[in-house]
């Protein structure tokens, strides 16, 4: 028997293959190129998170055994980049001494030093010509009574020293003013003249060049640096992530790291420092019971005004119950940030709202953004009112589903309102209440909008080397550790609390979750 084929078919698949082969294939190359090119940065995590992301897309959608998964895979990859990976990150920063002073890696901070000239008191004075596609140098050596130059320089192909000539004059036509000279200002930096005696200048200002040498000269060991000014020497040490200065002996002196740090392991250094030093355990353990305070109690007064204010306004005998729904739900409409700076408003000291009506009822003023207790009690009332909207919400959904029979039942036993809200309505809406809760619990943990946009932690603690308020949340302690540490923002020592304040809200949850028997299976 003879099969007969289609030849559009048997095309159709043939250029389908061809395709999918070309997809492939593409796929692979710039996975390869990517995972190179991050490594050969120094971002090694970044590399190998695309390394896993795009080997796994590639295998899964060219694979018929794993055709299930390609509908999982974008869902997993999100958690994967989004979730999995900043943590990951994190915890790893955690065990370093990243910081401002600490950014580099070690082959860029020495190649940094390497690159710094020194600059003699030697300049010269500078003119440049400007002809249809490249420039003319002149340079007046008044402290030798020499002109130097050279014709014809195309700066964006400069790669090396460029030879100077000795003329008699500087020629006037064309001659660029301060003005023009500005639009080359970052190429004239890379110009580099050497004059006859085989001396170097090199940009100084946009007026003048200066005779150059390097300041720093690597050694034949490979490691260790002198500095051609000074004459000192100065190695990596890999135990702080600095070049520091050596004594005779080859030990480090203490007090002459240089500004080009480089970032290295520092093992359990900062999450030991956490505890140990006295200037960040102290603000820490302050902060911590603070924002387990804070938290606790929002969530109380939240879900405690929620669950009074649904209850009134699902009572069938209150009129206009549909205005009071709207009017309490409006805080939760505004965007928090504008609520938030508008209470900053009303509790300033001298012209706020709050305080005018204090003192014309009470005769006080108090200090909201400088007495400790006061600025609590205050980020306290502006959270109730931003928290309370969410949980009147959900409370008017659960007071629907609760049966009426066991209002009327309760009714022919002669229970009062209040035995109807303690024995049915508080029971029945704890228990789906409770995850919710969590939830609120470990938002406001982490509520760095509320305490930047009102108070930004203040006020501030004394005696303190890391900045640390009154009012700070774990998190905006962190915040503040990482980009206003003075003497250089710790990334290490935020990321090390980070993690920290990731392992107790998760401990918290499910100390909670257990305590609810809630399966978390």
């Amino acid at each position: 028997m003879t099969t007969l084929t289609n030849p559009k078919k048997a095309n159709h698949f043939y250029y389908k293959n061809l395709l999918k082969y070309i997809i492939i294939v593409f796929s692979i190359l710039l996975t390869g190129y990517l995972v190179i090119a991050m490594y050969a940065q120094g971002e090694i995590l970044f590399a190998l998170l695309t390394l896993f992301i795009m080997g796994s897309a590639i295998y899964i959608f060219n694979n018929k055994s794993t055709y299930a998964w390609r509908y999982v895979f974008p869902g997993i990859s999100g958690i994967g980049i989004f979730i999995i990976f900043p943590l990951i990150a994190t915890v790893i920063l955690g065990f370093t001494n990243y910081s401002s002073k600490n950014q580099l890696t070690f082959e860029r901070a020495q190649s940094v030093l390497l690159s710094r000239q020194s600059f003699s008191g030697e300049v010269l004075n500078f003119s440049l010509i400007k002809n249809e596609n490249s420039l003319d140098f002149y340079f007046e050596d008044k402290l030798n009574n020499s002109i130097y130059f050279v014709e014809n320089v195309d700066l964006s192909s400069i790669n090396e020293p460029v030879v100077l000539n000795i003329t008699d004059n500087i020629p006037l036509e064309g001659k660029l003013n301060f003005k023009e000279l500005i639009a080359y200002r970052d190429s004239l930096k890379n110009f580099v003249g050497m004059l006859p005696d085989g001396r170097e200048i090199r940009l100084k200002s946009l007026r003048e060049f200066a005779v150059s040498k390097p300041l720093y000269v690597l050694q034949s060991d490979g490691i260790t640096i002198l500095n051609t000014d000074t004459g000192a020497k100065i190695r990596p040490n890999f135990d702080v992530g600095f070049f520091q200065q050596i004594d005779e002996k080859e030990q480090f002196i203490p007090g002459t790291n240089t500004d080009a740090g480089f970032t290295v392991n520092i093992g359990l250094s900062n999450f030991t420092q956490v505890f140990s030093d006295n200037n960040i355990r102290g603000p820490f353990l302050s902060i911590f019971i603070w924002t387990v305070l804070f938290s606790c109690i929002t969530v109380f007064l939240t879900t405690a005004l929620g669950t009074i204010l649904a209850s009134l306004v699902q009572w069938e005998s209150l009129k206009g119950k549909a205005l009071y729904r709207v009017l309490l739900i409006l805080p939760y409409a505004v965007p928090s940030f504008i609520s938030i700076l508008i209470f900053r408003g009303l509790f300033n000291q001298e012209f706020g709202e709050i305080n005018q009506l204090l003192d014309m009822v009470f005769g006080i003023r108090p200090e909201w953004f400088n007495n400790p207790l006061q600025a609590k009690i205050m980020v306290i009332i502006v959270n109730t009112w931003l928290g309370y909207p969410y949980m009147m919400i959900l409370c008017m959904g659960l007071l629907k589903a609760i049966p009426d029979d066991l209002y009327e039942a309760s009714a022919l036993n002669g229970a009062t309102p209040w035995q109807n809200f303690t024995k049915i309505t508080l029971p029945l809406l704890i228990k789906p209440l409770t995850p919710l809760m969590i939830a609120s619990f470990a938002f406001n943990f982490n509520n760095f909008v509320l305490i930047m946009l009102l108070t930004r932690g203040g006020p501030n603690m004394t005696n303190t080397t890391a900045p640390a308020g009154h009012t700070d949340l774990l998190v905006s302690y962190t915040y503040r550790i990482a980009f206003e540490g003075g003497g250089g923002e710790n990334f290490g020592l935020a990321a090390a609390i980070s993690t920290i304040i990731f392992l107790i809200v998760g401990l918290i949850a499910i100390i909670n979750m257990k305590a609810s028997k809630m399966d978390l299976d």
